[in-house]
């Protein structure tokens, strides 16, 4: 990166941290981002990445810091659990109990415990992965039965759309369900994440304490 390109993403990244409260954690979604980009931000103090492909987070993680949180927030195969295992601090797209037992298996047999969130499909996209309200409540109170998993709370997308009513009804319906699972079937509840780049303040005004942002970080991928 050029000293310029350097300048204008701290600039960036100073923008983001004091649009966030302070309760409110970042991931910096870094997907299709390169090492080096990371690495500067990195830099900057910044400790938790979000990746969205598996085979992009394996190569990066072996080429920085141990220290970094990668967080795993996109769609996971299950034949693709076994690589991340090993060294991923929070799985936030658990959208099956298929994935979760595979999930239990993999980080029982790595002696890790792993940290999961429960996606919820929120959205008008059938194309969007998740547990619908139904199933995700009636998983919630049934005995936890995944011991090398610990539940943090839940996760979902919101609609792409500019109608910011359907995003914000999205949100306060994801947050319901998380302030009653918190309060009645999760005591390790503690985590909700919604909202990116184009939608967290509307997301973080529902109740999130966890946002994902990409672009507004590292800039728009068509202007490099």
């Amino acid at each position: 990166m050029t000293n310029v390109e350097h300048t204008a993403l701290a600039a960036r990244y100073k923008a983001v941290q004091q649009a966030i409260p302070a309760h409110v954690a970042l991931v910096a979604v870094s997907k299709t981002r390169s090492v080096e980009e990371i690495r500067a931000l990195y830099d900057l103090g910044h400790r938790a990445f979000g990746e969205n492909y598996i085979q992009e987070l394996v190569e990066k993680q072996a080429q920085l810091p141990m220290d970094i949180e990668w967080h795993h927030i996109g769609h996971l195969q299950t034949n693709k659990v076994k690589l991340i295992v090993p060294f991923v601090h929070l799985v936030q797209g658990v959208d099956s109990v298929k994935l979760l037992d595979e999930l239990d298996r993999r980080a029982g047999r790595a002696g890790r415990t792993v940290q999961v969130l429960l996606q919820v499909h929120i959205a008008q996209e059938e194309t969007k992965h998740g547990f619908s309200g139904e199933e995700l409540t009636a998983l919630l109170d049934a005995p936890w039965r995944w011991p090398n998993l610990v539940p943090r709370g839940l996760m979902g997308m919101a609609t792409n759309t500019a109608e910011t009513k359907v995003v914000a009804t999205e949100f306060a319906h994801l947050s319901a369900l998380f302030n009653w699972a918190k309060a009645n079937a999760a005591n390790t509840f503690d985590t909700l994440s919604m909202g990116m780049s184009a939608d967290a303040p509307l997301a973080i005004a529902a109740g999130s304490n966890l946002v994902r942002i990409g672009t507004a970080i590292f800039g728009d991928r068509s202007a490099r």
